[in-house]
């Protein structure tokens, strides 16, 4: 009797231990490229940048315990830029941005919770297209560095559900070829504004 009463209390505290760790969020996105004065092809394309995207960005979170970190890896729909030199369309990507930041969230006696959060992300382009016949761009893969902030607001009358709203800027950028030969890095530096719901669980 005592070895099953010992047993329930362990698995009960494990439950404790473990409710509430995880949440999920569903957000759109505006991911808006911040660097518009790149130079290709040995200076003769300048005023280069990607235009701005729009996304739909699941995420998931684990938080540690009942500490104030939490770890969070955000995916997203793929995205289609286009590229312009001063003004003019020249070419064109998709890619798939994932990012995981660690996070440290600001906890408090009010239902608003503020977070800041540092991390790694990618960019993994595909489907390249040139403005010009006969021609192959293609787009390298890049990692980078993510930052964070933001906050998670949970009504009165919602028992694991949220709204959340958070900036991001991720300092990357993607080295271009043109039939083999390298004309550049194209860097994007985006800015992240999303707005959302979350679940936890």
């Amino acid at each position: 009797m005592l070895k099953k009463t010992l047993v329930l209390a362990l698995l009960a505290a494990s439950s404790a231990t473990f409710a509430g760790n995880w949440q999920v969020k569903v957000g759109g996105s505006v991911v808006a490229p911040s660097e518009d004065n790149n130079t290709l092809a040995n200076g003769a394309l300048t005023h280069v940048k990607a235009d701005s995207a729009y996304s739909f960005t699941p995420s998931v979170e684990y938080f540690f315990g009942q500490s104030n970190v939490s770890a969070e890896l955000l995916l997203a729909t793929p995205l289609k830029h286009d590229v312009k030199t001063n003004g003019q369309k020249i070419a064109s990507f998709k890619e798939l941005p994932p990012t995981l930041t660690v996070k440290y969230n600001f906890k408090n006696s009010t239902r608003f919770t503020p977070y800041i959060g540092v991390g790694a992300t990618a960019v993994i382009p595909w489907g390249e297209k040139i403005a010009v016949d006969g021609a192959k761009l293609k787009a390298d893969n890049a990692y980078g560095v993510a930052g964070q902030v933001g906050f998670n607001f949970q009504p009165a009358d919602a028992k694991n559900w949220g709204v959340f709203v958070d900036v991001r800027y991720a300092d990357i950028g993607s080295e271009l070829k043109v039939n083999g030969t390298k004309i550049g890095t194209l860097d994007v530096n985006p800015w992240v504004y999303t707005v959302g719901y979350s679940y936890r669980f």
